[in-house]
């Protein structure tokens, strides 16, 4: 199945992403900080979102990948 039908897969699929983004961010912040509007402006976002609630998003992704590997 897709990611959009699977609910786990959706859960890791935007977990990557705000992990991704917030990445990208510390390593050139000029790359996202310009398109904080439109489309693009939804990476500027998940990068917030990686930096502000990282300890949040670190825990998720633990416990994600715990799921994945010992309960599927």
């Amino acid at each position: 199945q897709s990611a959009i039908f699977n609910f786990q897969s959706l859960l890791t699929v935007i977990l990557l992403l705000i992990c991704t983004c917030a990445y990208i961010r510390a390593l050139a912040p000029s790359l996202l900080d310009k398109n904080k509007t439109g489309l693009l402006g939804i990476f500027w976002k998940c990068a917030r979102i990686g930096e502000r609630k990282s300890p949040w998003v670190a825990c998720c992704c633990l416990v994600m990948a715990f799921s994945i590997l010992f309960l599927q």
